[in-house]
């Protein structure tokens, strides 16, 4: 920086190099909160996209509906899964059934069988014995029956007639007997704890 000296010592020019830097404007803190309308606008922008961003009721309705048809599927996979396991636990059932009434009957099989086996060398004397084989065949066989429930239908001569339980074949007049008794069986029944397996074969009188 020059100074000149002018005649007029009272007067000073000054003279500077270069330009003068500008001023900042003061900025007070009131000022910085204050939005521009840019900024206002901005802002607007802002809300209305996340309020765009909400699902619409369609797109509530579409998720609700894959959600329930999505349960469904599974629903539907844990019934067929049940369905399969009781048809199997069924035949299970049935298989071990059958082989307890097979492992009961298969001694009554095995006498049979030798009977006979004996019947072959068998003279006019042992008519006798092999007659009392069978009855013995006969006790063995109702054994069997009673250790598995199995019990023969009351069904003797006079008693009275009970279409639940006996099936008549014939009717015949007998003055002697009660009106629908039981006149002679020709075929006996069986039930089994309650459930009438073979009803009794009969002929009704009166």
């Amino acid at each position: 920086m020059k100074k000149k000296h002018n005649k007029d010592t009272s007067e000073e020019e000054i003279e500077l190099e270069g330009e003068i830097p500008e001023e900042e404007p003061i900025r007070f803190p009131e000022d910085e909160t204050e939005e521009t309308p840019e900024e206002t606008e901005g802002a607007a922008s802002e809300e209305a996209g996340s309020e765009s961003e909400e699902p619409s009721e369609e797109e509530k309705a579409q998720a609700e509906l894959a959600e329930m048809k999505d349960r469904y599927m599974r629903l539907l996979a844990e019934y067929d899964n049940f369905r399969r396991r009781t048809q199997k636990e069924k035949e299970n059932i049935y298989a071990d059934a059958i082989s307890e009434v097979v492992k009961e009957w298969l001694p009554l099989v095995d006498d049979i069988e030798r009977a006979v086996a004996s019947s072959e060398n068998m003279d006019e004397s042992s008519v006798e014995k092999v007659a009392e084989g069978i009855k013995l065949i006969g006790k063995q066989a109702v054994n069997v029956l009673g250790k598995l429930g199995v019990e023969e239908i009351s069904s003797g001569e006079g008693e009275a007639f009970d279409p639940n339980l006996h099936e008549a074949v014939m009717h015949v007049e007998d003055e002697s007997l009660p009106e629908q008794s039981i006149a002679q069986v020709f075929q006996k029944g069986y039930s089994c704890k309650g459930r009438v397996i073979r009803h009794s074969v009969v002929k009704v009188a009166n």
